[in-house]
């Protein structure tokens, strides 16, 4: 009995010890594919004018579609947001869904709203319409109020009702940069198969918000937004960036990203069924057109910013977490013809593989290593130097892919200037290893399992709305 413990352990460490290795190699090719091109994007972006992109003809129209669904909170200041994006031709698109507080009796008074009819161009299946009105102050701002379906049914109703050929897919509490739509727009600018480009997500909590713009850029007064931040800056500066070098990015986050419309209505709009609708209609555009044997483009646009609120505590941000781990789950079940397929070339050789893998199943690895840990100390037949090996690697490996994800951000951006803010940001990397970490690893490994039993419960995001309080 004792000798096949101590086989099942052995058998434990080495799995262990194999997954840190490859999330090493793959964090280290993203890290090293991340740097010449924000090497590249940096030089491009010291030539970027604005002002003469503006006056360009060149720019496709844009219709901005924002679903939303109980944001009384922030639904006036992120229109007006969305409205002062300069961009020489655009819609803003306004869905809510099925609101329960008074999100639309707020945008109707803010922007001077009456009925009026929008027809459809597209007949992907939605909840029911109930009223469309648009702003006599502003003819560019549409508002339709719709019955509960949730946020990609929701968004379906935006790709029915757009009337351009691009579509901006955004969070309800969305606060674009003033040049986001110019930036993310390049790719479709440059070349004609580009169907789809994704932004960068950064977190609002505690920034300055002046007339729908953010103005003043600042860490976070609590905890949790701050180890948030820290992730994002990993998630977007290094590892989407490297994805993206390598011509095989996963994802675009549904809270910025720019689509062909003729590209989403081919494929039938958004999952309404996914979680994770954002990764799946990702998945299933690269499918799509792989197996159409139709040329396409998929990109990620560092330098196009969309700020939002993030969850500010711990029983939201679980939920919320647990929910993300469930629907890439349910993407990697539904695709999973894609993994390990040559017909889907680096997507499906690559970073599907890679992602499902340290992503998807790294939690649950990570969980078995604490578990043997655990029974080898109780058992007494613990590996010391296997141990150590595995809980320095857990550590090293962690701490260098934060730093160099800074790294890589203040080279390109510098986003994040104050001297107390970079000393935290360099503190975090080492903090979230005590007890932050652990507990995202449980949110997911909570959201593995609810994937198994077919788990379909959703959680709200509460909003507290943006500082607009003058800086010091």
């Amino acid at each position: 009995m004792m000798e096949t413990l101590r086989q099942i352990v052995w058998v434990a460490d080495w799995v262990v010890f194999g997954f840190f290795v490859l999330v090493a190699v793959s964090y280290t090719t993203a890290t090293l594919l991340a740097l010449p091109a924000l090497l590249k994007l940096r030089r491009w972006s010291s030539t970027f004018y604005v002002d003469e992109v503006a006056a360009s003809a060149t720019s496709p129209p844009i219709t901005l579609i924002a679903p939303m669904y109980n944001e009384a909170m922030v639904c006036v200041e992120a229109v007006r947001a969305l409205l002062g994006v300069d961009y020489p031709t655009k819609d803003v698109l306004v869905v809510a869904d099925g609101c329960k507080d008074d999100t639309v009796e707020r945008l109707i008074a803010a922007f001077d709203m009456e009925e009026a009819m929008r027809s459809a161009t597209a007949t992907i299946p939605t909840a029911a319409i109930r009223t469309a009105y648009r702003s006599r102050s502003r003819p560019d701002l549409w508002l339709i109020d719709k019955e509960n379906g949730g946020k990609a049914d929701a968004i379906n109703v935006g790709i029915n009702h757009c009337r351009t050929p691009l579509l901006c897919t955004l969070d309800g509490d969305s606060l674009l940069g003033p040049d986001a739509l110019h930036r993310i727009v390049q790719p479709f600018l440059k070349d004609a198969t580009t169907i789809a480009a994704g932004g960068t997500i950064g977190i609002v909590n505690d920034c300055t918000v002046r007339f729908g713009r953010v103005t003043r850029i600042q860490l976070p007064n609590k905890w949790i937004p701050r180890f948030q931040v820290l992730e994002y800056i990993r998630a977007f500066a290094s590892a989407r960036v490297g994805w993206n070098a390598a011509h095989a990015l996963p994802l675009i986050s549904g809270a910025f990203g720019l689509f062909r419309r003729e590209a989403l209505v081919a494929v039938g709009g958004l999952d309404t069924d996914a979680t994770g609708e954002d990764f799946e209609v990702t998945a299933r555009l690269h499918r799509h057109y792989r197996e159409a044997g139709i040329p396409y483009k998929i990109e990620y646009v560092p330098d196009a910013v969309s700020w939002t609120e993030c969850p500010s505590d711990l029983k939201v941000l679980g939920k919320q977490r647990d929910r993300w781990h469930k629907g890439g789950m349910e993407v990697m079940w539904k695709h999973r013809a894609m993994l390990l397929n040559p017909r889907y070339g680096r997507i499906g050789m690559v970073s599907l593989p890679v992602f499902f893998i340290v992503e998807m199943m790294g939690p649950v690895i990570e969980v078995c290593g604490y578990v043997a840990f655990a029974l080898s100390l109780w058992l007494g037949i613990i590996n010391v130097p296997m141990a150590a090996l595995l809980l320095a690697l857990a550590f090293v490996l962690g701490l260098a892919q934060s730093i160099a994800a800074l790294a890589l951000e203040q080279y390109a951006f510098r986003r994040y200037t104050s001297l107390p803010d970079l000393l935290m940001l360099l503190a975090l990397t080492v903090v979230e290893n005590l007890g932050y970490r652990q507990l995202t690893v449980w949110w997911r490994v909570r959201g593995f399992w609810k994937f198994l039993r077919g788990d379909t419960s959703w959680g709200e995001m509460t909003r507290s709305g943006f500082n607009t309080a003058d800086p010091a």
